[in-house]
């Protein structure tokens, strides 16, 4: 991760084991389920690639793609986003930490502007709020 730049990070408790949330970001059936995504493939490995059409709200799809440049199992995703107009692709960080039957997730990226740090920060909440509702009905 950069750290210069604007940057975020958070951090919550899931009710799920550790295993459940890993295969929840790298399996793309579950990963479609919660995120609100389709046409999703991915190969979580390092040097591996994803893509997915994101469907916000109101029904507009939105395909993203981008790939995997660390994988630790259980622990540690560092995945890459292609982003229009960007020359480089922005980097999201999702560690995890067993702690019993429950996980503790912090998920961080750093950007260039406040302004796409807070769109990206408001995103994530929400994806952090479907995989919650997601791991709770599983």
């Amino acid at each position: 991760m950069s750290t210069t730049g604007f940057d975020y990070t958070l951090t919550r408790t899931l009710d799920a084991p550790v295993d459940k949330v890993w295969a929840a970001w790298t399996i793309a059936d579950n990963y479609g389920t919660w995120a609100s995504a389709e046409e999703v493939v991915m190969d979580a490995r390092p040097g591996g690639t994803w893509s997915s059409v994101m469907v916000i709200p109101g029904g507009t799809r939105i395909p993203l793609s981008g790939g995997y440049t660390e994988v630790v199992e259980n622990k540690l995703l560092v995945m890459s986003m292609n982003v229009p107009g960007r020359d480089e692709p922005v980097l999201m960080a999702i560690e995890l930490a067993a702690d019993g039957e429950r996980t503790q997730i912090s998920l961080s990226q750093t950007f260039d502007t406040a302004e796409e740090r807070d769109q990206a920060e408001q995103g994530s909440n929400f994806l952090l709020d479907g995989l919650t509702a997601y791991l709770a009905a599983a």
